[in-house]
């Protein structure tokens, strides 16, 4: 015959089977989150990080190695702390493990000082333009993964259709 403490003692006692898969399923996919763009080659660690940090918001396996060099430099030179910004954005990245869909909500609801370095990167690889107002300047057009993304199916005009300037016109 059981005893009645016996029940309440196996039913209250942590279900270390349950507990092994759901460790086992986290951990794939924390490892999901670590891009395998780390494999593209980098000249120093603030270039590696932002080529993670870019994988990992831009959804992508692998990215350009050129656009993404070039891309770097330039986010760079519009602000000489760039590369400490993407080392410690990926390090808070694997550290508590955030949702790449969810990082820019997390950043700005912490008033993170962080908060404008996934703009700046999302803005670099998927519009091409690094910089601001004034200081905006296209590195990437056709390349750009806002053109990339659609290209099996639409095709982005590489060039104006109309006289030099004719886009900065205002509509009648």
């Amino acid at each position: 015959m059981d005893h009645p403490g016996k029940a309440a003692e196996i039913s209250t006692s942590p279900n270390l089977a349950r507990r092994t898969l759901l460790a086992g399923l986290l951990s794939a996919y924390s490892a999901s989150l670590i891009p395998w763009a780390l494999a593209q080659p980098v000249t120093d660690a603030g270039q590696g990080a932002f080529v993670a940090v870019s994988a990992i918001l831009a959804g992508r396996q692998a990215l350009d190695a050129v656009q993404a060099k070039r891309l770097y430099e330039a986010l760079t030179a519009d602000d000489a702390g760039f590369p400490a910004a993407a080392q410690a954005l990926l390090a808070l990245i694997n550290e508590r493990k955030i949702d790449p869909l969810a990082l820019q909500k997390t950043l700005d609801d912490e008033h993170s000082p962080l908060a404008a370095v996934p703009r700046k990167i999302v803005t670099a690889w998927c519009m091409g333009i690094v910089g601001d107002g004034e200081k905006a300047r296209c590195i990437a057009y056709e390349t750009a993964l806002n053109a990339v993304i659609v290209e099996d199916v639409l095709k982005p005009p590489t060039y104006a259709y109309g006289v030099y300037g004719s886009w900065a016109k205002k509509p009648l």
